[in-house]
């Protein structure tokens, strides 16, 4: 029997029958206002509220919006993280400022990869992390496209070996069909596309999974939400003909 890490996202389990392969890296891709962060970070959520210790890797935002933002869905994480069962990795102040000095987990210079691995290896086993999400995983190669590939191996080397279960954020344009370059898709276990599009002069959400190694799952776009608790998906519906895929 394959073992599951449930996302507690209501409707995306019934989605994966039964959740994510464990220690599969997990690509989430969409362009902006889709959702994507929200997603990653009620994972993450979802698994302390399981008993299982996370990471989430901070590299478009400051650690105090990050968190301040997930306190908006009533997700207080600051408990957690005083157990040492949770934890931000900063890599987006370069360990400049007040809050930073104070931080634990702390990347001076994103560019350099091993200085990120070895941050983030520590983090992992300091905390005993199982999810670990890194927001965004395309800050890591947006300047230099031909490294996409070797960063994500990097990644899943670290992540997989360490038995975490992991998102990547990944972000596209809203006209691109594609989830972050060739290098990227290949490179992960499973591609989950979010999507907000203009139907009938309104916006609507909807998701859809492309892959996922280890399972079967549902072939369907499906509706979603963003509620004042976070996303909702209805598993039981599906969106014909629209959707960032070209379908």
């Amino acid at each position: 029997m394959i073992k599951r890490v449930k996302t507690g996202i209501p409707g995306m389990d019934e989605i994966l029958n039964g959740g994510i392969p464990e220690r599969n890296i997990v690509l989430l891709s969409g362009g902006p206002g889709t959702g994507k962060t929200i997603f990653s970070q009620q994972y993450i959520w979802n698994g302390l509220q399981m008993g299982e210790p996370g990471i989430y890797v901070a590299l478009e935002e400051h650690p105090f919006q990050v968190k301040k933002n997930m306190e908006v869905f009533g997700w207080d994480v600051t408990p957690f993280e005083r157990e040492g069962r949770f934890a931000i990795v900063d890599a987006f102040t370069g360990g400049i400022g007040e809050y930073a000095e104070k931080e634990q987990y702390v990347v001076k210079d994103v560019d350099d990869m091993r200085e990120l691995a070895d941050v983030l290896r520590r983090a992992i086993r300091e905390i005993q992390a199982k999810r670990v999400v890194i927001d965004s995983v395309t800050t890591l190669y947006i300047t230099k496209p031909a490294m996409a590939r070797s960063i994500i191996f990097q990644l899943k080397r670290i992540l997989s070996g360490l038995g975490c279960t992991s998102i990547f954020v990944s972000q596209v344009s809203v006209t691109e069909k594609g989830f972050g370059g060739p290098g990227v898709e290949h490179g992960v276990d499973g591609i989950i596309r979010l999507d907000l599009d203009e139907i009938d002069g309104e916006l609507k959400r909807s998701l859809i999974v492309w892959k996922m190694r280890g399972t079967a799952h549902s072939l369907r776009r499906h509706p979603f939400e963003i509620t004042d608790h976070g996303i909702v998906i209805h598993y039981d519906e599906n969106v014909k003909g629209e959707g960032g895929d070209g379908e």
